[in-house]
């Protein structure tokens, strides 16, 4: 046999020895945590609905509190018990810090520069010192006490103008909703956002209230939506569920609207001088971004980022306090309604009783 013949038969048989090798090696075994059988490329995404968090507790009652799924191509281990959240959280935190690349945090999040998303690392520990230290400290947000004893008072006297003073049915979740949003543009932003339009020096409308609204509900909406292209990347391109196509567009709106906020901040720095007093969470951010001593650098992205995220966090932090004011004067029978905060107590005398049956619920 000539050898051109020879080296061809030989490669041919070589790579049926390694074709039949890989076909039938034995998988090593591992000792995996129960869960339902997956199904050909959707694995189990065909047992999530609507509401995921809902889905995956009921899936939990059948297979116990530590279980396996499979999300399209990529395996899934949940924890759904006290137990397995101080393991995963407490125990091994190290361990499970990161996070996955999703579309939500490439979009929204200035391809993942806050601390949502960014993976573990050198900026996600810098960040995480930065919430704890300055942004979200005891000290920074009883600083704010007194915009939430403002816009308390201003929610109160909203809802006795609105018609409960009148004897009148008062549809509680649009007040609850701006009460809730002044109270975080103002501790993150340094003003209210909901009041009237938001124009640049030339006279050009960059949002609106309603516009406003509509995007931090949709940033609430799309962090936390199941993209399909996140779990079955090779369909990613497609968006099967337009998801990305919104992405898209409430990155432009909401970086539109940052630029603004960080120009007008960042004027006021200059104007000011050294007689510049830090006022929000923004002006926190960019003395951050002009520290030379950080680790890694915070860039105006990253300023962003924070600022949008900021926004977010605020609007779950366990503010008891808060919500006792809102919730109290609604649904107490009385003549006076004491409004309930740290270290004082505010006496509104001047505001009629509203009676429960006057307020609706949401």
């Amino acid at each position: 046999m000539e050898l051109p013949q020879l080296a061809s038969f030989l490669g041919v048989v070589l790579a049926t020895v390694l074709f039949f090798k890989l076909v039938f090696r034995r998988r090593r075994q591992y000792n995996l945590p129960p869960g339902p059988k997956p199904w050909p490329i959707i694995g189990n995404l065909n047992l999530i609905g609507t509401l995921p968090h809902r889905s995956i507790h009921a899936l939990s009652k059948k297979y116990g509190p530590l279980m396996q799924l499979q999300f399209g191509s990529f395996p899934v281990v949940v924890g759904s018990s006290v137990e397995m959240a101080k393991f995963f959280l407490k125990t091994h935190d190290v361990v499970f810090t990161d996070r996955p690349k999703t579309a939500a945090g490439r979009y929204t999040t200035y391809n993942y520069s806050d601390i949502t998303w960014s993976p573990y690392g050198a900026y996600w520990r810098q960040a995480r010192k930065m919430c704890l230290t300055e942004l979200f400290s005891a000290k920074r947000l009883e600083s704010y006490e007194y915009i939430r004893r403002e816009e308390v008072l201003a929610l109160l006297g909203d809802l006795y103008r609105g018609g409960a003073g009148a004897s009148r049915v008062v549809v509680l979740k649009d007040y609850l909703s701006t009460v809730s949003l002044n109270v975080i543009t103002r501790m993150v932003m340094g003003k209210k956002y909901l009041e009237k339009e938001v124009r640049d020096e030339a006279g050009a409308v960059i949002t609106t209230p309603d516009e406003f609204k509509w995007m931090i509900d949709e940033l609430f909406l799309l962090n936390g939506v199941l993209n399909i292209g996140d779990s079955i990347p090779w369909l990613d391109w497609m968006d099967l569920q337009g998801y990305i196509k919104r992405m898209k567009k409430l990155s432009k709106m909401f970086d539109r609207f940052l630029e603004h906020v960080v120009d007008e901040h960042s004027e006021r720095r200059r104007r000011q001088g050294e007689s510049f007093v830090v006022k929000d969470m923004v002006d926190v951010l960019l003395q951050f971004a002009s520290d030379p001593g950080l680790e890694v650098k915070l860039n105006r992205e990253g300023v962003k980022a924070f600022t949008q995220v900021n926004a977010t966090a605020i609007a779950f932090l366990p503010c008891t306090q808060f919500n006792y004011c809102i919730f109290i004067p609604c649904l107490l029978l009385q003549q006076q309604f004491m409004c309930f905060e740290t270290r004082f107590v505010h006496k509104c005398s001047w505001l009629p009783a509203l009676k429960a049956k006057q307020v609706s619920s949401f």
